[in-house]
C-alpha cells in the first residue's frame, strides 16, 4: 500500500521524504488556504516547488480544480497538466466534474476523483476514466456511516469489472484507518503526517525500550 501525504506544506513533505515514506501529495484548496501564499502566481509556483521534490518516478501529487463550470473546470484543469507532468488533477465528485473526467480521459490527462461517499460515485467516476478515486473515509464515520465498508465494496465492484481506477483513501483519521484499508488492500492512503507517525505508537514498545536502557545503565554506567 502507498502512503500519501495529505498537505500542501513543504517542511512536512521534506520530513516524509527523509524518513523514506512518501509515495505521493495530495492537496486541496483548504490546504493552500494554510500557507503563506496570496496571489494565482505564487500557488502555482508552490504547486511546482511540490513537485520538484519527489525525485522518484511513481511520485506525484493531486491538485485540486476549483472551478465550477465544465469549461472553467477544463481551462483549469489544462493549465495544472501543463505546470508539471507530475500532476494529477482532482476532481469534484459533481454533474460538471463528471463531464470534465471524460473529457480529461480523451486527452489522456490523468485525474483524481475526489469528494467520493458512495458506490454510485465511486462507479461513475471508474466508467469515465478516473485514474484515482478519493473516498472520503473518516468524513462518513463522523455521520455514522462505515467509510471503511465503504472502501471494501468499491474495491469488489472494481475487481469484478477490473475497472483500472485506483482508490487513494482519503480523509485518514487514525492509524485503525490505515490498518483497515491495508487489510483491504486498497492501492494508497492519504492522510496527516502526524497520523501515519501514529503507527508508530505502542505502549508495549516504549516500556520495552525503557527497560533496555535501564538494564544496560544499571551495569555499565
Amino acid at each position: 500500500m502507498k502512503f500519501f501525504l495529505d498537505t500542501a506544506n513543504l517542511k512536512e513533505i521534506k520530513e516524509a521524504i527523509e524518513i523514506g515514506l512518501l509515495d505521493g501529495i495530495t492537496t486541496n484548496p483548504s490546504l493552500i488556504a494554510k500557507e503563506s501564499i496570496f496571489n494565482r502566481e505564487q500557488i502555482e509556483n508552490h504547486y511546482i516547488s511540490i513537485c520538484k521534490l519527489l525525485k522518484e518516478k511513481e511520485q506525484n501529487i493531486s491538485i485540486e480544480v476549483i472551478g465550477k463550470t465544465f469549461n472553467d473546470i477544463i481551462k483549469e484543469g489544462q493549465k495544472l497538466s501543463l505546470l508539471h507532468p507530475k500532476i494529477i488533477v482532482k476532481i469534484p465528485m459533481n454533474k460538471e466534474g463528471i463531464k470534465a473526467l471524460n473529457f480529461f480521459y480523451s486527452q489522456k490527462i490523468k485525474t483524481n476523483c475526489t469528494l467520493i461517499f458512495s458506490v454510485g460515485q465511486a462507479l461513475l467516476a471508474a466508467k469515465l476514466g478516473a485514474n484515482y478515486i478519493s473516498p472520503f473515509i473518516g468524513r462518513l464515520d463522523d455521520i455514522s456511516y462505515n467509510g471503511i465498508e465503504l472502501v471494501k465494496e468499491i474495491k469488489n465492484i472494481y475487481e469484478k469489472y477490473n475497472f483500472n481506477t485506483k482508490i487513494l483513501a482519503a480523509s485518514i483519521r487514525n492509524p485503525i484507518h490505515i490498518i483497515e484499508c491495508a487489510k483491504i488492500g486498497v492501492h494508497a492512503i492519504t492522510s496527516p503526517l502526524k497520523v501515519i507517525y501514529s503507527l508508530l505508537d505502542h505502549p508495549l514498545t516504549k516500556i520495552g525500550l525503557k527497560k533496555f536502557l535501564n538494564d544496560f545503565n544499571q551495569k555499565f554506567l
